[in-house]
């Protein structure tokens, strides 16, 4: 094997790693309460998690490790990362409540994206992607101002159960 093959296999993953990485500032940015700067990293990480797939087929280089770093990436950016963030701007004020919204979430996810490991259907998504679902989760964060607070548990409980769902999503941009 020589070395600019091994190098073209890894052009994907520095995708995945970045959407990871984002993700985990977001985390960090939630925490410090900085949560429109949290909620810009999210969507950032969406950025990345569009491109690495998108690589990865260009390049003919889709791996199962490719895969696997993606659902582990993706679940600390769209899942971990919007349910902390929403947590700490609306959540917490709900007490148990809250964080049980807030917890459910990133679960939703975790199986959402267990389940489509497994499935290997290319020609729609089951279930709302968690990719949406935390995307969509941190625009609502950088329009909080302009929302009704009640859109934030509400969206939450609907996304978590949309992501776990039986529902077609096409895929788009294939």
């Amino acid at each position: 094997m020589n070395e600019r093959a091994l190098n073209t296999r890894m052009i994907p993953s520095i995708f995945t790693l970045a959407n990871l990485v984002f993700g985990f500032l977001s985390l960090v940015w939630t925490v410090d309460g900085k949560f429109k700067l949290a909620a810009g990293m999210v969507l950032l990480s969406v950025l990345m998690d569009s491109l690495d797939g998108k690589v990865a087929r260009k390049l003919a280089v889709s791996s199962d490790f490719g895969k696997e770093l993606d659902s582990l990436s993706d679940l600390v950016s769209f899942g971990v990362a919007p349910a902390l963030l929403t947590y700490r701007l609306f959540l917490q004020d709900f007490g148990v409540w809250g964080l049980l919204i807030a917890i459910v979430f990133p679960v939703c996810g975790a199986i959402r994206l267990a389940r489509f490991n497994i499935l290997n259907i290319s020609t729609h998504f089951l279930g709302v992607p968690i990719t949406f679902a935390g995307g969509f989760t941190a625009l609502l964060v950088l329009f909080h101002g302009t929302v009704p607070w009640v859109i934030f548990p509400v969206s939450m409980v609907a996304l978590s159960g949309l992501m776990v769902s039986s529902i077609r999503v096409p895929k788009l941009g294939k």
